[in-house]
């Protein structure tokens, strides 16, 4: 199938509403070819550097040989699998997850998606404590199904008519409005470590440590959503070993899969599996912790785990933010601050109009970065961890063009919007 059969097939029977987006901004780009950090569109005339990794799936770039080798070698051995049983596979993944944990983490339940995970979280929570409320931050997502839709923000359930009203959400870093948020009926806090759709929000000195005070003092449950922040993305293998905190669960998804084969986890400390002790089959998932996707996970983690490859990360991330210095002292009025922890990036900007302005201008440079959707004045900057130094030298160099094309593109959209405000007050008029 040439490449507009493509894009006429996924107007017609997918998404008619991302084929007009694309259309409308000259990006119709359709995955083809891909090996580490490239992605090549299927008529190979354009290909895109991946500064964004799809939030975390691809931290160890596209096709990564180490990952294909463990799933080809697992596709002679093992299929699925059937949930009803016991499975080394799963026993051997959730040995290296809890091993990997502080504390009593000591227990994994698997998924497919980090939705998926998050929903578990989130009822047990509630099963747990009696409790019927469950905190969240402002501006934060953790997935688009149900429990975990209706703790995210509310662009993403309101259109859906979901609004249960014992979700209570308080602003990021804000120790005191999570204290006085907290009652007797709180099951839960369930946070980002760092929250990437709210701009890659840094969590200040001593927050986290306050908000595990806070949960312990109130009886509360503290659940750390580890999906994009996890797996080594800020030098260490879990975000939040940046706070010297135990979680009492932690959700991983994402980048466990290595951009291969989906699967997720919820990591529980052993009180916690009481439900499960009692009715074992109370929670399943038929395709959640595949013997396939498992086999790939363990290899994911035991690259991600590695300390020299954690020491990579942090050198790498220390070289590209010489070069993002360096940038924000040549573009000081539109490119403002810089948010990082590790390789975990967040490009602080002008304004709501210049985070989509830098995603196009990056786009026609070769990059792929994406705008956080709930701060649209920070790109997010998520590169491969497996980037090398002459990538991040390119990488900068092309970022630096796109930076100076997007103070222009920024006024084009500013104008283009002031413009549209005239024409639909005057259709209201009419």
């Amino acid at each position: 199938m040439d490449k507009q059969s493509t894009i006429d097939n996924y107007e017609a029977h997918v998404s008619a509403g991302k084929v007009s987006f694309y259309r409308k901004y000259g990006m119709n780009f359709v995955m083809g070819r891909r090996e580490g950090a490239w992605l090549y569109d299927i008529d190979e005339q354009k290909r895109l550097f991946n500064c964004h990794s799809n939030g975390g799936v691809f931290n160890l770039g596209h096709r990564h040989q180490e990952v294909i080798d463990s799933l080809k070698l697992a596709l002679d051995e093992v299929d699925i699998g059937n949930h009803h049983l016991m499975s080394q596979e799963r026993a051997a993944l959730a040995t290296q997850l809890t091993d990997s944990m502080p504390g009593d983490l000591n227990v994994c339940i698997f998924g497919v998606g980090g939705g998926e995970a998050v929903d578990l979280a989130l009822k047990l929570a509630l099963g747990h404590t009696g409790r019927s409320k469950i905190i969240s931050a402002n501006g934060g997502y953790h997935g688009h199904t149900g429990l975990a839709l209706s703790v995210g923000d509310a662009q993403y359930r309101e259109p859906f008519g979901i609004g249960l009203t014992d979700m209570v959400q308080v602003p990021f870093n804000d120790a005191m409005a999570l204290e006085n948020a907290l009652d007797d009926q709180v099951a839960a806090v369930i946070l980002e470590t760092i929250p990437a759709t709210l701009g890659m929000v840094m969590p200040k000195p001593e927050y986290l440590e306050q908000v595990r005070s806070l949960c312990d003092q109130n009886g509360t449950l503290l659940i750390m959503d580890e999906v994009q922040s996890g797996l080594g993305r800020t030098g260490k293998l879990w975000a939040f070993e940046h706070a010297d905190i135990i979680p009492d669960m932690v959700i991983v998804g994402k980048g466990l899969s290595g951009g291969i084969y989906p699967i997720s986890a919820t990591i529980i400390r052993e009180p916690l599996d009481a439900i499960f002790r009692k009715d074992p089959f109370i929670h399943i998932s038929t395709f959640g912790g595949s013997e396939l996707g498992c086999r790939v996970g363990q290899k994911v983690v035991s690259i991600s785990s590695n300390e020299n490859f954690l020491r990579r990360v942090r050198e790498a991330g220390g070289m590209i933010r010489t070069g993002l210095d360096a940038l924000r002292d040549k573009y000081p009025k539109f490119f403002t601050g810089i948010r990082q922890s590790g390789m975990m990036i967040g490009l602080e900007l002008r304004d709501k109009y210049a985070g989509p302005a830098l995603t196009k201008a990056a786009y026609d440079q070769d990059l792929l970065i994406v705008y956080a959707n709930n701060d649209t004045s920070v790109c997010q900057f998520l590169p491969p961890m497996t980037i090398t130094d002459n990538e991040i030298k390119w990488v900068i160099l092309q970022l630096d063009k796109a930076l100076n094309s997007a103070r222009k593109l920024r006024t084009a959209l500013i104008a283009k919007q002031k413009t549209d405000g005239l024409l639909k007050r005057f259709s209201r008029k009419d």
